[in-house]
């Protein structure tokens, strides 16, 4: 690619850079570190659910037909809780307390709940046993979950492709699972690279600036359903950033995203990296991020961006992200064409994604901060980004726009 490249292209050259990336291996992982996965195959119930009848209700397990002339009084021959155990069968013409949970016993068929009956101390008998008065009648089946009839022993609890929440691990721990198979997550290395850049709480001397970019990518890779697996911050060195590269390499990284270094001066390290690998660096046609770089090292997608902290990200939202969150199983960007609550102006032959967010009740959207790349506080205050075409160079109020919510 040469000169100054069209938003569209490059998204798509990026896309067919990291294509090799869709067909994810898999992995086992514990139920605790399944959040946010991908099953990878359908996931099996080894047992019923529930795995035994139980009581939907507090209240006295009887025989059906010992209350069909209900009001009736019984002896209550025990109680059964929600415990491990099984209890004594019923015999006919008995009842026993139950609790919800609790497994119904044998002989039981139904379930009174307790605001159906009252104590009946009046009840005559030599049983010794205390009396409950049943109320009203109830038919066999009713209160009692009968074994598997939520699921069958040996039927899918979760279908494969899946993107695991948290009812999603409820269920596979119901089903006395402690690992589930997903597909491995793409696994990611992010550098920043800068002699002015110094660890974020650092003391600063002159010239020097917290590093942004470090934090802001590898928490956005993570937030795209992908992992870091290695960060580094290199200074304007082409040695430092080949050794960073090759550390990635080493972790494993399948995806190597770099900030800064791509411009058009001198201590341009990434271009003076990938350019002699046959890699790329220009400029596209969009503010803020129009430099830009793509490439490979040792069979790895790298990707550039900017450094300029508002290019980064929004860098890394239009180009990079789409693809990891796909993969993630992770829905795209919302988008939405709103109202323009404010005139604005726009450079022509360059897209803008101007940082803006909704105005008022009805849902206009205004700007916020300039246009600058550096404004990381007015990109913090955003929530979508207002995008106008490179063909126009200014809309009124009233206009309706395209916006990508971040």
């Amino acid at each position: 690619m040469t000169g100054r490249i069209p938003v569209g292209e490059h998204s798509a050259f990026v896309r067919s850079l990291l294509a090799g990336l869709g067909a994810r291996p898999t992995e086992r992982v514990a139920l605790p570190d399944a959040l946010g996965r991908i099953t990878a195959s359908p996931v099996e119930s080894p047992i019923a659910l529930p795995p035994f009848r139980n009581s939907q209700m507090d209240g006295f397990a009887v025989r059906a037909a010992d209350v069909a002339d209900a009001p009736v009084s019984l002896p209550v021959v025990g109680e059964v809780a929600a415990a491990a155990g099984a209890p004594p069968p019923l015999e006919p013409g008995t009842t026993v307390r139950i609790m919800t949970g609790a497994q119904v016993p044998t002989g039981a068929d139904a379930i009174v709940p307790v605001e159906d009956t009252e104590p009946d101390g009046s009840a005559a008998g030599g049983d010794g046993a205390a009396h409950v008065r049943v109320l009203r009648s109830r038919a066999a089946g009713e209160y009692v979950r009968e074994a598997g009839s939520d699921l069958a022993a040996g039927a899918d609890v979760l279908p494969p492709g899946l993107r695991l929440a948290s009812r999603h691990l409820a269920a596979a721990a119901a089903s006395g699972l402690t690992t589930l198979l997903v597909r491995e997550r793409v696994r990611v290395a992010v550098v920043s690279t800068g002699s002015e850049l110094v660890a974020p709480g650092a003391e600063l001397g002159p010239g020097e600036i917290p590093d942004a970019n470090g934090v802001a990518l590898a928490a956005a890779v993570r937030a795209a359903g992908a992992v870091v697996v290695h960060e580094a911050r290199v200074r304007d060195e082409v040695g430092r950033l080949r050794h960073e590269l090759d550390a990635a390499r080493d972790a494993d990284a399948e995806l190597m995203l770099t900030s800064g270094g791509v411009s058009m001066g001198a201590y341009e390290v990434v271009r003076e990296l990938l350019e002699p690998l046959g890699g790329w660096v220009g400029s596209v046609a969009m503010q803020p991020g129009g430099p830009q770089a793509t490439g490979a090292y040792r069979g790895m997608p790298v990707i550039g961006f900017p450094g300029n902290p508002v290019s980064a990200q929004l860098s890394f939202e239009l180009f990079v992200a789409p693809t990891l969150r796909a993969i993630a199983g992770l829905p795209p960007a919302r988008t939405e064409r709103l109202v323009l609550a404010e005139p604005l102006a726009s450079v022509p032959g360059k897209r803008q994604f101007l940082r803006g967010r909704r105005a008022d009740a009805d849902g206009r959207v205004e700007v916020v901060g300039g246009p600058g790349s550096h404004l990381v506080a007015a990109l913090a205050a955003s929530e979508l980004l207002i995008v106008v075409p490179e063909d126009v160079t200014s809309l009124d109020a009233g206009a309706l726009v395209d916006t990508v919510f971040l």
